[in-house]
């Protein structure tokens, strides 16, 4: 059975998944690229005198992160966190293994509160 276009939205419960799964690709995205940029290129730099995996990886990560805020973000919106909650799932692509940590944390608290 089809759901009912004109049913109301049950404040935005269907926009959450999609948002939800974007939020997850980019948190993962970025995770990788910052554990590749700590742990492969900046030893590469700081040992082996080779700048150029940083300039590649740092920048790549750089615009990574920039599109992790935009899709950790628009969940917030979406699912109506907190100032706090939202700054910190923002801030956790600066750490390395932290986003991996706090997509956990955001999937399991959004499969509690039943959003998806």
């Amino acid at each position: 059975m089809a759901a009912d276009p004109t049913a109301p939205n049950r404040g935005g419960v269907r926009d959450v998944a999609p948002a939800l799964l974007r939020y997850r690709v980019m948190a993962y995205v970025v995770g990788v690229m910052l554990i590749a940029l700590v742990l492969v290129a900046m030893p590469l730099k700081y040992f082996a005198d080779m700048p150029g995996p940083v300039a590649v990886v740092g920048t790549a990560h750089g615009f990574l992160y920039a599109v992790y805020l935009l899709a950790a973000f628009d969940l917030a919106l979406r699912a109506r966190w907190g100032m706090l909650r939202t700054l910190l799932v923002l801030l956790a692509g600066t750490i390395p293994f932290l986003s991996f940590v706090a997509e956990r944390n955001v999937t399991r608290r959004m499969r509690e509160d039943g959003l998806v």
